[in-house]
Formats: C-alpha cells, sequence, structure tokens
C-alpha cells in the first residue's frame, strides 16, 4: 500500500490531498529529471547523475516521481519508458498513467483499455475516473464523462482533484495535463 500511496502522491500533482481520496492535488517538483536528463533517464540523487530506470537501483517511489514529472513536462513517451522500468505492471496507479499518456498522445482506444484495467482492479480509483472521463470529453461522450463523474462522487471524490479537473472538463472541452 506504501508503493501505491507513494506513486500517487508523486504522479499527479502535489501539495495536499483531495477529499476523499489518495489523490493529492497541485504540480508536481521539477527536479533534474526534467531538467538535466535526457530520453528514459531519470536523476539518480545517490550518484548525482542521469541513469537508465531499467537495470537501476531506483526504488519504486523514485521511478514513480519521475513518470509523474516527465508526464507534467509533457515527456509521454519518455514517462513511458520509466513506466516499463516499474516493477508492477499490474498495479491500478501504473495502469492509470499507461492510460494517462496514451491519452495524451492521442491513444484514445489504448488509454481507454489502460483505464478500465486500471478500474477493474480498483474500481475506487477516482484518477483513473477523472482522466477516462477527460478522454471521454475529448471524444464528445460528455454523457459518459458526466457517468464518470457521477461515480468519482459516489465514491468519496467530491470536492478532490479528480471532481474538479473532470468538472472543468465536461464544462470546458479542456482536460488536464497531469
Amino acid at each position: 500500500m506504501r508503493l501505491a500511496a507513494v506513486f500517487c502522491l508523486t504522479l499527479l500533482p502535489t501539495v495536499g490531498f483531495a477529499a476523499g481520496s489518495d489523490t493529492p492535488v497541485g504540480k508536481p517538483v521539477t527536479t533534474p529529471t526534467t531538467q538535466t536528463c535526457k530520453g528514459v533517464q531519470v536523476w539518480d540523487p545517490a550518484t548525482q547523475k542521469c541513469v537508465n530506470p531499467r537495470g537501476s537501483s531506483l526504488d519504486q517511489d523514485l521511478l514513480g516521481e519521475a513518470v509523474r514529472e516527465l508526464a507534467y513536462a509533457g515527456r509521454n513517451e519518455d514517462a513511458q519508458g520509466v513506466l516499463r522500468a516499474m516493477a508492477d505492471q499490474d498495479s491500478d496507479l501504473v495502469l492509470t498513467y499507461w492510460g494517462f499518456t496514451h491519452r495524451k498522445m492521442g491513444n484514445l482506444d489504448q488509454a481507454k483499455m489502460f483505464y478500465d484495467r486500471a478500474l477493474e482492479k480498483n474500481p475506487d480509483n477516482i484518477l483513473a475516473r477523472s482522466y477516462l472521463g477527460q478522454g471521454l470529453v475529448s471524444e464528445g461522450k460528455v454523457e459518459e464523462a458526466r457517468a464518470q463523474l457521477d461515480e468519482i462522487r459516489a465514491r468519496g471524490g467530491a470536492g478532490g482533484w479528480a471532481e474538479q479537473s473532470l468538472v472543468e472538463a465536461i464544462e470546458t472541452g479542456k482536460t488536464s495535463n497531469y
């Protein structure tokens, strides 16, 4: 559970937690991963250099932080490279971020597949529901997005970032970048 909570914390905007969830809110902290490292590399604080996440000694929490930071910076292919190095590919949070990066790259069918798998693992994953809803908005499927909004609220996400970002997407047609 610790890994899931930290991964969620690192993959979402962080300042505080959204009501009724483990979903944090706010922008990710910028590190040398996006300031210095190129491609699918992550800053290793122990060695003070950029490293390939595959085969590195970086822990899953640090890799999760890197995924979140890279995705926020719009480096979705690089974020996917780091996701590939994550140990638990079946984690609902890893699946959620696979969906997020695919959605941002325009692969909506593939994104939906990942969101569906994340929700199959954890129906209370309000982040996956928000991102799925935002994808539905971008496809013009507003009623289906509203159904996800209702699920977010029913599962304790009222007032949180996941709800707020989906409401904004439904109202404006603009989706979140994190």
